[in-house]
């Protein structure tokens, strides 16, 4: 049975009707999931490739992709007027007019020039392309949000009762207090859009509340100072243990009058060691569906998949793309 939060996500994205960019059309999971956008009606679609391949591959596979766009960036119209734009954005890096025309007749930066130029929403890759060649399309192009420092990630965690937001488990090793205390910030507002609920933000430690003194934990009381000071509205608290964080009786024994302890649900680990193994041990062991990881922090959704996602991985994160669009 299909899990609710992701049906409410997809009937959320129906509503809201965006349109995403799927730049990995030669990969037969980004055409099968075209074929669900497009006759649940969740997006309107864009590809970009060669349209009679495109065509051909879904005729052998029994597609049908009514309604689907297809732009080829070798032939396009857009080409050049999206080549000034990238030459004038990275002429101070010493490219050259051939060099930006070369790179926007690429898939991913043309796809990213469209998010750019407004002709799109949002776009979902890297079934195909890695990590770096994904985000390094969408931060040259699409840009990082002014008040954000950092591009990073986070996954939505989903058990039968509870769903929670983990971050940062994909993209920044080591962030420092600022990049940390802006994981925070993005993840909060990300999880309210996408569950519509208040975020109550734990920032995780191996200690609560001054049970134990080391400079990890200044860092995390930094990073609540930051938060607090950038954020007033927001509900978060820090130095806390997973286990104060989402359990009530014991969030009220180690961290009495905390607006956070034993009611979290969003999750913020200290680095990438952290999170990435926590994600994969809720998955693993603990029968959580990881749905993600999310790109955050760019000005419009940009968002890289697993290149070992499955075809409903790409619906619903071209679905959690039209929301945060």
């Amino acid at each position: 049975m299909e899990l609710s939060v992701l049906h409410k996500i997809k009937i959320n994205a129906s509503q809201n009707k965006r349109t995403i960019v799927l730049p990995e059309s030669e990969d037969e999971r980004v055409l099968r999931a075209a074929e669900i956008l497009l006759n649940e009606n969740l997006v309107s679609v864009i590809t970009l490739g060669d349209e009679e391949k495109i065509r051909s591959d879904a005729e052998n596979l029994k597609l049908k992709l009514n309604g689907l766009r297809i732009i080829n960036p070798k032939t396009s119209d857009k080409l050049s007027d999206f080549t000034n734009i990238y030459f004038n954005l990275r002429k101070k890096k010493g490219i050259t007019i051939e060099q930006a025309r070369e790179t926007i007749r690429q898939n991913l930066f043309f796809a990213a020039m469209m998010i750019k130029e407004g002709m799109a929403d949002g776009s979902v890759a890297g079934s195909v392309a890695a990590t770096g060649d994904v985000l390094r399309a969408g931060i040259q192009c699409v840009g990082m949000k002014p008040e954000i420092s950092i591009v990073s990630s986070f996954f939505l965690m989903i058990f039968p009762d509870f769903n929670y937001s983990f971050a940062d488990c994909a993209v920044v090793p080591d962030p420092d207090e600022t990049q940390l205390a802006d994981i925070a910030i993005a993840t909060a507002d990300n999880y309210k859009k996408l569950m519509g609920e208040e975020p109550n933000v734990a920032l995780l430690s191996f200690s609560t509340k001054g049970s134990a003194k080391h400079e990890s934990i200044d860092k995390v009381l930094s990073v609540l100072s930051i938060v607090k000071q950038k954020r007033p509205d927001l509900n978060v608290d820090g130095e806390l243990q997973f286990d104060a964080a989402i359990i009530d009786s014991i969030g009220k024994r180690k961290a009495p009058g905390s607006n956070v302890a034993g009611k979290a649900n969003v999750f913020i680990f200290p680095d990438l060691n952290a999170g990435n193994i926590s994600y994969k041990i809720a998955e693993r062991l603990g029968g959580a569906t990881a749905v993600g990881p999310i790109v955050q922090g760019l000005k419009k959704p940009f968002f890289d998949l697993s290149r070992g996602c499955s075809v409903d991985d790409i619906v619903y994160t071209v679905c959690i793309a039209s929301l945060m669009s």
